[in-house]
């Protein structure tokens, strides 16, 4: 069973049919959609400030979601793939987005609906990615527009793919 912790009268709520890994750390004012899966060593840390995650979203192994003091919340919405080694930090990523393995999403930052951020990349403070956006480098920079196959290929078949390796855990 994953660490789940109250922190400052506050405590994690997790929605139906999700997969926590034995090691994962959920802690404080979070709240996790339905049919979501938190993977090995990843950690949700809502001690300073909420998290929030809609449904069908899957958080891989060491990523690490967290908020700033006060000032900035962190908001993930329905469908969206967090990879390996991504840190999350006081940002709002919309529905269908893929974040890509050791990416950094930075305060302020908004990842509007069906992007990804490549991995590696650095998003950095109060940047806007427009829905449909491919943004890589560091500082990520747009590169392209999501096409259907990447949309298809990529965002839905990674958050798909999650689903059925979190059935396999479950069992």
């Amino acid at each position: 069973m994953a660490l789940i912790k109250s922190v400052r009268g506050k405590t994690p709520v997790i929605g139906a049919a999700c997969y926590l890994s034995e090691n994962s750390t959920i802690v404080g004012d979070v709240e996790i959609g339905d049919n979501c899966s938190i993977w090995f060593n990843a950690v949700l840390r809502g001690d300073v400030h909420y998290i929030k995650i809609g449904n069908n979203t899957n958080v891989q192994d060491n990523a690490v979601i967290h908020a700033t003091y006060q000032k900035y919340p962190t908001n993930i919405g329905n469908n969206v793939s967090i990879a390996h080694g991504a840190i999350i930090h006081g940002c709002t990523i919309h529905d269908n987005v893929l974040i890509g393995m050791g990416a950094i999403i930075m305060d302020e930052a908004v990842i509007e609906s069906n992007s990804i951020i490549a991995a590696g990349s650095v998003v950095t403070q109060g940047t806007i990615v427009k829905s449909g956006s491919v943004y890589a480098g560091s500082p990520a920079k747009l590169i392209k527009k999501v096409s259907t196959e990447l949309l298809e290929g990529q965002i839905n078949r990674i958050a798909n793919n999650y689903n059925m390796y979190s059935s396999w855990y479950k069992e």
